[in-house]
Parts: structure tokens; C-alpha cells; sequence
């Protein structure tokens, strides 16, 4: 049973798979809610803030890809996509709208839940750092209230981005093996996970403006790893 009463939005238009994932949920000691449609899921997310969102890629009117986007715009709770497309490039397409996991249809109950604890464990328990600031050039880390600044603007990082950065700069000014990330960010339980650890620091790197030949904050060690520059 789930050690709290976390609140999960399941978003699907298909009522048998919405009812399934509702009951598989429930009997795990999760409190369910569901929408049936992009708006409706806006609204629940905008009125009940949920935990966690299971979302369904195709839905009629506004599809998982903009209903991830738009949730984006003023939430970072964590997004896993639900899909019965399996290609790389639609699972990054999903990465880049700021999903932070994804689940393949059809799939069995325990692979459903397994996700939604990993996302769950690693939503939390982000706030544990020795200083409760970072500082690297016009980067800053408010590890306490887990917000970041570029210069004035605050920047809008998606769950896992924030995760990866903030043990990233936990470890400021040593090298971080791409194993250590999977285990401590992803916690070993994604399939492919070099590839998407690529996909996050490149987009940290966009986010960020930090040109990977000429870096500012993130350093990569070829067969290695990647390294925050040290606070300054």
C-alpha cells in the first residue's frame, strides 16, 4: 500500500483504460482523480493540485503534447505520458513538453505502479543540501523553495531538469558518472536512460544558454560524465 495519501489525475478519453488505471490506483491506497479531456485536466490540476498526472498522448481537441506544455506554464508537478507509440522520437517529444517519464500501452498493473512510485520518490526528498543556495556565475539554486534564477528571471525547469541540476550542483566541481545520475536522479529504473540523460542536459543547456563548446555551468567529461562548475 502507498505509505501516503498521494493524489494522482489520471487524463485518458478511453473509459475502460481511465477506470482500470482508477481501480489499480485505489487498491494501492492512492486517492484518483480523473478527466476525460485536456480541459477538464487543466482544471482539475488548476483546482486539486495533484501529485503526479497520468496522461494520455491521444486525445481528441487538445492532445497530451499541449496539455503538458500548458500545465508547464504554471506547474512542476511531475507528468508521466501515457502512449501506445513507442519511437524515440515521439517519447522525446514528450520529454521535451516536460513529461518526465512515459509508459508504453499496453502495459501490465506492477509496470504502472512501479512508475508512479519511482516519479513519486523522486519528486520529493530534493531539499537535503548543505548550503541552501547556489550561486555559479548568474545562476542561482534556491534549494529550499526548489527554484532557479538566471540573472532576474526565474526559470521554468521541469521536475526531473530540476532534479538533475540540483544533484548536479550538490556535487559542484566533480565529475558525475552517467551511472551515479541514473541512480541517484532516475533511480536505475528507466530502460535507455544514457539517451535520456543526453536529452535533459542538452535541454538544461538551452534553458540555461549555455553554449556545450564554450560552457559556463555544465562540463562534459567525454566517457565520463558531466560536472557543475564550482560556485563563484
Amino acid at each position: 500500500m502507498a505509505s501516503f495519501k498521494a493524489s494522482v489525475l489520471v487524463v485518458d478519453d478511453d473509459v475502460r483504460i481511465l477506470r482500470m488505471m482508477k481501480r489499480t490506483l485505489e487498491l494501492e491506497g492512492y486517492r484518483v482523480l480523473t478527466a476525460s479531456d485536456g480541459e477538464a485536466a487543466l482544471d482539475v490540476v488548476d483546482r486539486e493540485t495533484p501529485c503526479l498526472v497520468l496522461l494520455d498522448i491521444r486525445m481528441p481537441d487538445m492532445d497530451g503534447y499541449a496539455v503538458c506544455r500548458r500545465i508547464r506554464e504554471f506547474s512542476q508537478i511531475p507528468i508521466i505520458m501515457v502512449t501506445a507509440m513507442a519511437s524515440d522520437e515521439e517519447r522525446v517529444q514528450g520529454l521535451d513538453a516536460g513529461a518526465d517519464d512515459y509508459i508504453t500501452k499496453p502495459f501490465a498493473a506492477n509496470e504502472l505502479m512501479a512508475r508512479v512510485r519511482a516519479v513519486l520518490r523522486r519528486a520529493g526528498g530534493w531539499n537535503a543540501h548543505s548550503k541552501p543556495v547556489f550561486h555559479a556565475s548568474d545562476l542561482v539554486i534556491d534549494f529550499a523553495r526548489n527554484r532557479v534564477f538566471l540573472g532576474s528571471k526565474e526559470m521554468n525547469l521541469t521536475s526531473t531538469e530540476y532534479r538533475l541540476l540540483s544533484y548536479m550542483a550538490g556535487n559542484a566541481d566533480r565529475v558525475v558518472t552517467l551511472d551515479q545520475l541514473l541512480e541517484k536522479v532516475w533511480h536505475k529504473e528507466l530502460i535507455g536512460g544514457s539517451h535520456l540523460i543526453q536529452v535533459n542536459v542538452s535541454r538544461l543547456r538551452w534553458k540555461l544558454r549555455d553554449d556545450a563548446r564554450n560552457p559556463r555551468y555544465i562540463l562534459t567529461r567525454p566517457g565520463l560524465g558531466y560536472m557543475m562548475v564550482k560556485p563563484g
